[in-house]
């Protein structure tokens, strides 16, 4: 049985590491072991032995940690792992130092589309020791093929959702009433890590200006993170609490989505916006940054509504758009939903790695 050993050396969890899953899940069904290879207590911990799937702890502490390659390579060869799949920067270069001492094949996943940089170890790491590379979107592949990877050494694979997880339909109307979002009120829902990238700041402004329209929108931000506190704060300075929701991170993405009439992802950059995938299969439509693979994934008056970043008033007027006109949230929802089963489905995603992962498999066995 081919085994893929999965390094994941983060604490949280948020799009990357409900990719990893998707695909894990997908390859058990097709016969394929895997084996996750993350820090003891983090979430993926503890979500990888929920689903039964194999687990070693391993932190990955700083790039000099020279034990933690010997520990990881051993345990490679001790689980007996035919590739190393990396899930992040970080696991790239201890992960691929150890899969390298242990003479296995390695495979990376980029999922960010910031400019890589340039260097000694960016260089070593895509050219020694990451056989291959998959982008998540042609944005990512560009930033790549940008810093000096060769294009022939990567591969462009779409981050996945599985589209029966988003498929039932109706509202259940407990979180309205929870959070006290009438019925005559417009909900949109935003599922993110609080972080500046996700550009929640700009959402806020844009709420501010519906209310100074008198257009009655609320909104709902599920996610954690370190700008918790001051966007908090932004909401109090503006007078939005009762609009304005934090929900904390949550794992009824699908009942969410089912309640509210938009998904807002105002990113100042994204490799795709796993998020935004979820929100399309769901049947939700999007008003998203025209920012990296995000820009690519939602297609403007089809599956969503594209704004510029940092642009309040552009948001608000896309969700005032949608607000008066529910029938072309009905479009673009159905379109999105048809967007996905075409293209973003988990099982698709999981048919274009098993080929990556034979290509490279080969390729080692002929050197």
């Amino acid at each position: 049985m081919t085994t893929i050993a999965h390094v994941n050396p983060e604490t949280g969890y948020s799009g990357g590491e409900v990719q990893v899953f998707l695909l894990m899940e997908a390859l058990r069904r097709r016969g394929y072991g895997n084996v996750l290879f993350c820090p003891a207590g983090s979430r993926s911990d503890v979500e990888a032995r929920r689903r039964s799937f194999p687990v070693v702890t391993a932190r990955l502490r700083n790039n000099i940690d020279v034990w933690s390659v010997v520990r990881l390579a051993r345990a490679f060869r001790t689980e007996g792992v035919s590739l190393v799949h990396l899930h992040t920067g970080r696991a790239n270069w201890l992960g691929g130092l150890a899969a390298r001492r242990a003479g296995l094949p390695t495979l990376s996943t980029r999922r960010m589309d910031r400019t890589v940089k340039r260097s000694w170890r960016m260089r070593f790491i895509y050219r020694s020791l990451i056989n291959l590379t998959v982008a998540i979107s042609p944005a990512v592949r560009d930033a790549l093929i940008a810093a000096g990877v060769a294009p022939e050494r990567i591969r462009l694979i779409w981050d996945a959702v599985d589209p029966d997880e988003f498929s039932a339909s109706g509202r259940l109307g407990s979180e309205r009433k929870v959070r006290g979002s009438s019925d005559g009120a417009r909900v949109s829902l935003t599922m993110a890590a609080l972080v500046r990238r996700k550009g929640i700041d700009v959402l806020i402004d844009a709420i501010r200006l519906l209310r100074e329209r008198n257009a009655t929108w609320h909104a709902w931000i599920a996610g954690e993170g370190p700008e918790q506190r001051s966007l908090e704060q932004a909401v109090k300075a503006a007078g939005l609490e009762d609009c304005v929701h934090f929900l904390g991170w949550r794992s009824d993405k699908a009942d969410l989505l089912r309640e509210v009439d938009a998904f807002v992802l105002p990113s100042r950059r994204e490799g795709v916006g796993v998020a935004a995938l979820e929100a399309m299969a769901a049947g939700v439509p999007v008003v998203a940054s025209r920012v990296g693979g995000l820009a690519q994934a939602v297609v403007d008056g089809e599956t969503g509504i594209l704004v510029e970043p940092e642009q309040p008033q552009e948001l608000a007027d896309a969700l005032q758009a949608l607000g008066g006109d529910p029938a072309l949230g009905m479009r673009l929802g159905s379109n999105g939903r048809r967007r996905v089963v075409e293209l973003f489905a988990a099982d698709k995603q999981a048919e274009q790695y098993v080929e990556v992962y034979d290509d490279v498999l080969a390729a080692a066995k002929a050197r």
